[in-house]
């Protein structure tokens, strides 16, 4: 089976900025692959080109087995996308909006089935202008799928959603990749990423700097693991206790987080030290690292640039 998605050494250039500076990367058909970046990175505009809004100066892309900047009707009736905002007529109802839009496609899906999808059953009749920003953005995720794409690019899908909603949205991600249909996602909740995600690209700076899945990524991260606490009110010096850590140690307001690549000695260290003034160390966490402390690290020094 072919990928869905083949990238090879792309480029684009704006004036004297590299937006994008040599991307390659490739998504298998059904998977979730998610790319993250700061604003700036180069990932919007990496978007753009795989949906065909934006010609590309150097290098190959092929989506569906087509190059989106010269796929034309075909290329479109197989792609879904759900943009940060589609700009729909709110004077609309939700029932007249997917209508409009579903006939653009050669083949769609009944509007109740993506009404009940998207959740948006109760709010059919009701003008687009009415309803709150989590259910707005419900109507842009139910344009993207109302044409029952093969492939859906997702830009910061759940934004402006409640905890339950973006957890409900997750589900309604994953039945997708269940029934066979690959999903692009870019987003800012990297929570979102970590569930979601079958592999994530990070990009900063037009590159991508790391690639794998969520778990790869963790696990190579030069990081480690972090320990955290407050610092108890004893009669001793900070260096006593901050000296000997194999790993990193910063400190605000009495909080103490130690990044070390030696837990178990950086660890018996610290609660040696505890037991010997007699103090208890409040809040003791000791935790691996999670998608948001890797993506932190991976983005630390880029420097800006296109989006």
């Amino acid at each position: 089976m072919s990928p869905a998605i083949e990238v090879t050494d792309l480029t684009k250039r704006y004036g004297d900025v590299r937006a994008v500076d040599g991307v390659s990367f490739s998504v298998e058909q059904g998977e979730v692959f998610a790319i993250l970046g700061p604003n700036g990175a180069g990932k919007s505009t990496t978007v753009e080109i795989l949906e065909g809004h934006r010609q590309r100066d150097g290098g190959a892309v092929s989506v569906l087995g087509i190059d989106p900047s010269k796929g034309g009707r075909e290329y479109r009736d197989r792609v879904g996308i759900v943009l940060q905002s589609a700009g729909i007529d709110k004077e609309l109802t939700v029932r007249e909006v997917l209508d409009l839009y579903s006939r653009a496609y050669s083949k769609r899906l009944p509007i109740e089935q993506v009404l009940d999808a998207v959740e948006l059953a109760e709010k059919a009749d009701a003008r687009v202008r009415t309803l709150s920003g989590g259910q707005q953005r419900r109507v842009d995720l139910a344009l993207g799928l109302i044409g029952d794409p093969d492939l859906i690019f997702l830009d910061e899908p759940t934004t402006g959603f409640d905890p339950a909603a973006r957890r409900r949205s997750w589900e309604l991600v994953q039945n997708l990749t269940a029934g066979g249909k690959t999903v692009v996602l870019t987003t800012h909740y990297l929570e979102e990423a970590e569930q979601l995600a079958d592999r994530v690209a990070v990009m900063s700076g037009g590159r991508i700097v790391a690639e794998g899945t969520p778990e790869s990524l963790r696990a190579n991260a030069d990081r480690g693991t972090v320990i955290r606490f407050a610092f108890p009110a004893v009669d001793a010096p900070l260096s006593e206790l901050i000296d000997p850590l194999v790993g990193d140690a910063s400190g605000r307001d009495r909080r103490i987080e130690i990044v070390t690549p030696a837990p178990t000695a950086d660890l018996a260290h610290v609660t040696t030290w505890a037991l010997g003034h007699g103090v208890e160390l409040q809040g003791l966490v000791v935790e691996s690292m999670n998608l948001e402390d890797v993506y932190l690290g991976l983005v630390a020094d880029d420097g800006g640039g296109a989006s």
